[in-house]
């Protein structure tokens, strides 16, 4: 399996992560790895390499997305906000949302997570790739 530090085009893969970041609705989160399985993978990327390197991938863009994108909805599949730079603002912008945290510092995912589904029904983003 070949090793990608980052998906073959970066800023196109970027722009799909942020597009359906930006559907998430406030007091739902999602993982890195729920958005990465959203996505399909880009052209020349089989699927194996895609599942282990894309919630990375999903990783880098919620690194680098613009203003608009509502990042804090974005955490790990422990339910957890991962540890980085920003990190402690995480948290006070999802419980002003309604997300409750659980003693270990844990979102219920069955409670608050996102399934990918918004009322309006949003269609699926097209590949950019």
């Amino acid at each position: 399996m070949p090793s990608f530090a980052s998906p073959p085009n970066p800023q196109a893969y970027n722009e799909q992560v942020w597009n359906l970041v930006r559907q998430i609705p406030a007091g739902k989160v999602a993982t890195y790895g729920q958005i990465a399985k959203m996505l399909p993978p880009p052209n020349g990327v089989e699927i194996e390499t895609y599942a282990a390197f894309a919630p990375r991938w999903v990783g880098g863009a919620m690194a680098a997305c613009p203003d608009d994108v509502p990042w804090q909805r974005v955490i790990n599949s422990q339910g957890k906000i991962s540890e980085r730079a920003g990190a402690e603002r995480q948290r006070p912008l999802l419980e002003a949302e309604g997300v409750i945290f659980d003693a270990k510092d844990r979102v219920d995912l069955k409670k608050y997570g996102w399934s990918g589904n918004n009322e309006e029904n949003i269609p699926q983003q097209p590949s950019l790739f």
